[in-house]
């Protein structure tokens, strides 16, 4: 018993530290001249007058929802509270490892041995060379990364404690954290793993697991406005990417010699697949387009539950500068909203890991696919 709870909990470290390498290796400002430094007191009294006017939504939404070398806090006046992090980049000095707080804060950009970063253009919010706007090569723990390993550290401290709790005393009675969830990884295991996957859903149980908890986890991170939530962690689809191709690999590599008898020879009527193979076009472009729509849903979803609170709180401010009743008005409306969203973006954090680990199962088990006459 211990022994099979062990190699359970070897096969889920495994699981996590390959998916945590891909998903960290997935993962311009010109110098101003002598005319721009003269022209600088009334662009700056344009850019407060265009502040006056409205409010950039758009910047609010992707400046919240986006990746960032920095981990903002708060903004008190003029201040900026934030957490640095580090910079790792490879460019034109080699390798140089710095504090992003080194390249100022945005709105206010700095430069620092060559580098800075992009306020418009291709590379916005990236760090770039200043001689040449290009981008060098970088390794830097953003606060997506950061987040990652954040939540990686937690899932492994939560369920390695709890093997250490069935490896003392396998008959003991759940407590604690480990009363909470074990429910939900028999039922899990039970009721979505077992009848989606099939009679080979051993082999994959540890990876659905460990894919449902992780985006559930991260879900939840994503909603709590303090740190060390308010990473979009799954709202960035690098990382939903990452996790449909685990599920790509994995029905593919372990794939039956039927399940690829059926893409590349289906039992459909002859002129179908021969002497023109449409089925067999069909087929293989479904291989492709079932893990990308796998990936594309997790990432839609959770970036439009963020988007719908910032455009609400974004409201208060827009009415807000049409006149303070109509800014009393639909703040209350707003926040009303706002706590409604936040509620039901809690449901929506189980859900979408639930489908996201459904589908992944069913994908998984269409892989695992036997010729009827061997079936059970």
């Amino acid at each position: 018993m211990s022994q099979s709870k062990n190699n359970t909990i070897s096969r889920f470290a495994k699981a996590f530290f390959a998916a945590l390498f891909l998903m960290v290796s997935l993962s311009a400002n010109a110098q101003e001249g002598n005319a721009e430094a003269q022209a600088a007191p009334e662009v700056a009294e344009e850019h407060h007058a265009s502040e006056k006017e409205g409010v950039d939504l758009k910047e609010i939404i992707f400046g919240h929802t986006g990746d960032a070398y920095d981990w903002h806090i708060t903004t008190i006046g003029e201040t900026h509270i934030s957490i640095p992090l580090l910079c790792i980049v490879y460019g034109q000095n080699g390798l140089d490892i710095f504090c992003s707080s080194k390249l100022g804060h945005e709105g206010h950009r700095t430069e620092y041995n060559g580098y800075t970063i992009a306020d418009e253009g291709k590379n916005a919010g990236k760090i770039i060379e200043v001689s040449t706007g290009e981008r060098p090569w970088d390794f830097s723990i953003t606060k997506n990364v950061l987040s990652l390993f954040i939540s990686c550290t937690l899932l492994l401290v939560i369920f390695l404690s709890i093997a250490k709790k069935y490896k003392e005393n396998p008959r003991s009675k759940p407590t604690g954290i480990q009363a909470l969830l074990e429910p939900l990884v028999v039922a899990l295991h039970d009721d979505i793993i077992k009848p989606s996957v099939g009679k080979n859903y051993k082999k994959f149980s540890t990876y659905l697991l460990t894919a449902f908890f992780f985006i559930f986890l991260n879900n939840i991170l994503g909603i709590i406005p303090i740190f060390p939530g308010g990473a979009n962690l799954t709202g960035n689809i690098a990382v939903t990417m990452v996790l449909a191709t685990l599920t790509f690999i994995l029905t593919n590599v372990r794939g039956t010699k039927e399940y690829w008898k059926e893409i590349f020879w289906p039992d459909v009527p002859l002129w179908l697949k021969a002497p023109i193979p449409i089925m067999q076009f069909i087929e293989v472009l479904g291989i492709f387009i079932k893990p990308i729509a796998l990936c594309v849903r997790l990432f839609a979803n959770m970036f439009a539950g963020h988007t719908m609170v910032l455009i609400l709180i974004g409201l208060i401010f827009i009415f807000g500068q049409m006149s303070v009743a109509a800014g009393g008005a639909i703040s209350v409306l707003s926040v009303l909203l706002i706590t409604f969203m936040s509620l039901l973006e809690c449901l929506v954090c189980f859900i979408q890991a639930y489908v996201f680990t459904r589908l992944s199962g069913i994908l998984i088990g269409m892989g695992q696919a036997e010729h009827e006459g061997h079936e059970e």
